[in-house]
């Protein structure tokens, strides 16, 4: 016997013996007493009794929501006129319950809320209509709370914290909205883009890497600031660069470097940051006034290294934007919850991979030979022998055939309602990467 199942049995004893105990089975005890223990048990108002739940719950939930179907695949316009029909079907009957709870609601509190939140997750399929209703956050509503977060791209700790709490009350007729908006974006993006191509969605702040179809990469992304957005683009990937120099934006020169020098006239040097004339020379930054009302017309170039801003990678694709994707030596940022850091290229966490694809058909460009060129830090531009497609797209909600339709945070506020844009006031500006 498994200690799972030994651990069950236990419980099990115990229930039984405090209910004689209490009066409960002062006759003898047949069969039929059992099967009536048995339905008190799993009734569908059993409280918190089903705290040992199979742990498994919220693994399966969440896993649920994770696909490889891409946003943008050949059924995304039919999914997403099942969705806006499903959503409508809502709306009509009255939408849903708003959350307000007097206390934090997460796993083992008992609160009269729960019950409201309970009909809001089974109204949109997040909790089954069988986990029932009750005043306890058992482990079914733990696991449905976790789902709820992960098709809104939260962290799927299974917690009402602020922003699964503000995304629960947007009401249902919002949504709807940000659904029709949606449908227009992806219908433009309905056409044939390729075998291979990458897409990045700018607000769920991912990358997807895609070929015949499916989704065969997905990487975690740091997209551009509200100040400072990445562009929407469509274009050709043609060169991964490894050991990349950094050469910086004159916006940045401008808004950041240049101030951080007069505060610290050591910064160029502590980051490795050289001025190059237009005739290539270099220019010690000390015979520079940084004083002065315009910025040097230098060229600020960072050498290949660990601090480098692109750090391993640069991906390069034509484009109007000056815009790039690249590695960067800040990889904690990758688990922060609103990943809007850039000026508006994108950093791409296990670039490594996204390069082994690319570079796949590139002969002699295999995983074991990028890692080496790296481990170098020579500065190696490599040209794709095929380009790939690439899309910057800005796509706040979508659907996959099951159903599952997933919304995000309207970072730069295109979607019509500020409801939508709830983490747009809790970003803030950064300085240039160190």
């Amino acid at each position: 016997m498994s200690k799972k199942t030994e651990l069950a049995a236990y419980s099990r004893r115990n229930f039984l013996r405090t209910a004689m105990s209490a009066g409960l089975a002062s006759v003898a005890f047949p069969a039929f007493a059992q099967t009536a223990f048995d339905d008190v048990i799993n009734a569908p108002r059993r409280g918190n009794w089903d705290d040992q739940f199979d742990a498994n719950n919220a693994s399966r939930t969440t896993a649920a929501v994770k696909s490889n179907n891409p946003i943008l695949s050949p059924e995304a316009v039919g999914n997403m006129q099942q969705a806006i029909m499903d959503y409508q079907q809502i709306v009509a009957n009255g939408g849903w319950p708003q959350i307000n709870a007097s206390q934090r609601l997460q796993l083992g509190v008992i609160d009269p809320a729960v019950q409201d939140l309970r009909k809001r997750l089974m109204i949109t399929g997040d909790l089954p209509q069988s986990a029932g209703m009750s005043d306890s956050f058992d482990s079914y509503v733990d696991g449905a709370v976790k789902r709820f977060q992960a098709r809104h791209g939260l962290p799927e700790d299974g917690v009402l914290g602020e922003f699964t709490i503000k995304a629960l009350n947007i009401p249902a007729d919002t949504r709807l909205q940000q659904l029709n908006t949606n449908l227009v974006r992806i219908q433009s993006m309905s056409g044939d883009l390729g075998v291979r191509h990458v897409m990045v969605n700018i607000p769920a702040a991912y990358i997807e890497a895609v070929e015949n179809g499916r989704v065969v990469l997905r990487n975690t992304a740091i997209v551009g600031r509200i100040s400072r957005p990445s562009p929407i683009l469509n274009s050709k990937i043609y060169e991964v660069i490894l050991n990349p120099y950094w050469i910086a934006p004159r916006s940045i020169v401008e808004k950041d470097i240049v101030p951080l020098m007069r505060k610290d006239p050591t910064y160029l040097t502590r980051n490795n940051i050289r001025l190059i004339d237009g005739k290539g020379n270099e220019i010690p930054p000390e015979s520079v006034d940084w004083n002065a009302p315009k910025a040097p017309p230098y060229q600020f170039r960072q050498d290949p290294g660990k601090i480098n801003a692109m750090a391993s990678t640069k991906i390069n694709f034509h484009n109007e934007f000056s815009v790039y994707m690249h590695d960067t030596p800040q990889q904690s940022l990758f688990n922060k919850e609103a990943r809007f850091e850039s000026s508006g290229c994108v950093r791409v966490q296990n670039v490594r991979d996204l390069s082994t694809w690319l570079l796949r058909d590139t002969p002699g460009w295999n995983r074991q030979r990028i890692e080496k060129v790296i481990e170098s830090r020579v500065n190696t531009p490599i040209t794709l022998s095929a380009e790939v497609p690439v899309y910057f797209v800005y796509i706040t909600a979508w659907s996959a055939k099951d159903r599952i339709v997933q919304f995000r945070d309207d970072i730069y506020q295109q979607d019509g309602n500020a409801q939508l844009a709830l983490q747009t006031n809790y970003v803030t500006e950064d300085a240039p990467p160190q």
